[in-house]
């Protein structure tokens, strides 16, 4: 499903225009954005998940064309656990 097929379907859903329904979307997206600038942050959706900004360590990795062994950036990154309801 794309943007926008959800921007479709919640417009449909909920008997409102497209662009109304967008601006919605948009809203959500920007919210869980902002939810997520600090560190060690989440965003719980009962029902549907969590989203969680976690901090992945500096790691050696492999470069797989030549097999040379590489430094990989410690980096933040955001994981998401699904809820019951959604599984």
């Amino acid at each position: 499903m794309t943007k926008a097929d959800l921007i479709e379907k919640m417009a449909k859903d909920a008997g409102i225009s497209k662009v109304a329904a967008k601006a919605a979307l948009e809203s959500f997206i920007d919210g869980v954005t902002k939810g997520l600038k600090k560190r060690n942050s989440r965003v719980t959706l009962v029902g549907f998940g969590t989203f969680k900004k976690v901090y992945r360590k500096t790691r050696m990795g492999r470069n797989p064309q030549t097999g040379e062994k590489i430094k990989i950036k410690g980096r933040n990154a955001v994981t998401f656990k699904a809820g019951k309801n959604l599984i």
